[in-house]
């Protein structure tokens, strides 16, 4: 049988789309199989190992630093039964004469009960941990002169005034080359004026007389205009401030007799300190250097005592003494001899010791090197 015409164009058709239909199942596998792909190990080849990053350590945590302690003092003081200026100055950490000068006190041994006491200098408050006293500044009124001074421009944008350069004037000429001599007048050719141009120039320049020189002054009048020198002030030597110390710094204490610890602070709450045995006459010497603000028997319970001041902040006090051997305000040096050890007010020899912050008592043997 015959084959028909419109086999061969049916059967390159089919071919066709079968040729379309494998291209397109490859390049679907293809894609599948990019999509797939795992990505390569990273490792790093400086080392051979990976090692973790490392951690950094957290900042130590900062401590505050200890806040001094504050000055609790009241600014005023009420006197009670009892009382003496010397017994409240103590008690204060002060010097019984500047509290009667602060409170126009006449006669220091005479007080009445329910006055009121200014602790501290007219103006004057204690803000700091150490008692020091700052005095707050007053304005000053202006002063006034009459005169009327110009407005000054302001620093952070000062006024710059251009340069400005004045107008050449029409008519003049330049300064430097300008000839303000006379022309030389040109003559004609004769033999007189040929001698006159060689008797001119081989004549000599003509003399100029020196200006006389001034007389020199008679030696009287040079001798009172030459300045005369300046003499140099002598130093000056001021025992205060070789042994002050700031107001905020402690002493270094030295113990102030040798002998046998007998009462402890806290064995005595009526006389905050310790006691120290002795002999009779033996030296009591001063535990840091300062100024002798007390020096006397007005205080009961102390005998012959002296306090000596040693900054705004310490004071110390010696008690009980024999004989005294210093006097009010005089400065002392550390380890001097103030006094001699005694009885007074005491049943036995010995030496009554403290050491006050602002006033108040402190366990001397906290500040004392070990004995």
């Amino acid at each position: 049988m015959p084959r028909s015409d419109t086999a061969a164009p049916t059967f390159r058709i089919r071919f066709a789309q079968l040729c379309a239909y494998l291209a397109i199942v490859v390049l679907a596998l293809a894609v599948a199989g990019c999509a797939t792909r795992k990505p390569a190990p990273v490792e790093e080849r400086s080392t051979g190992t990976s090692r973790p990053a490392p951690t950094p350590a957290p900042a130590p945590a900062l401590s505050p630093a200890p806040l001094p302690e504050s000055d609790t003092r009241a600014q005023t003081y009420t006197v009670k039964r009892g009382d003496t200026l010397y017994k409240i100055a103590l008690d204060n950490g002060l010097d019984y004469r500047e509290l009667a000068a602060w409170n126009s006190i006449e006669n220091v041994n005479l007080i009445r009960e329910g006055q009121v006491l200014r602790l501290a200098a007219p103006g004057e408050v204690a803000t700091t941990a150490t008692g020091v006293t700052t005095t707050p500044l007053r304005a000053l009124p202006p002063v006034e002169t009459g005169e009327t001074r110009p407005a000054v421009p302001s620093p952070v944008t000062p006024a710059v005034t251009p340069a400005v350069t004045p107008a050449p004037t029409p008519g003049l000429r330049n300064s430097d080359n300008y000839k303000t001599q006379p022309k030389a007048l040109k003559e004609p050719w004769s033999e007189q004026a040929l001698r006159d141009v060689q008797r001119s120039a081989t004549a000599p320049p003509p003399v100029v007389a020196p200006a006389p020189a001034p007389e020199p002054a008679p030696p009287a009048a040079v001798a009172r205009a030459e300045p005369k020198p300046e003499a140099k002030p002598e130093p000056r030597t001021d025992p205060k401030s070789a042994n002050a110390l700031p107001d905020d710094a402690t002493p270094n204490w030295i113990w102030p007799a040798t002998g046998k610890l007998v009462t402890g602070t806290s064995e005595n709450p009526n006389l905050k300190g310790i006691d120290i045995a002795g002999k009779a006459g033996q030296p009591v010497v001063a535990s840091a250097a300062g100024k002798v603000v007390y020096a006397g028997s007005g205080i009961r319970g102390y005998g012959k005592l002296i306090i000596v001041k040693h900054n705004a902040t310490w004071l110390t006090a010696y008690a009980h003494n024999r004989e005294i051997l210093v006097k009010e305000g005089q400065q002392v040096t550390k380890g001097q001899s103030i006094a001699e050890m005694g009885n007074t007010d005491s049943d036995q020899v010995m030496l009554h010791f403290e050491i006050r912050r602002l006033g108040t008592p402190v366990d001397p043997l906290k500040f004392l090197p070990p004995a």
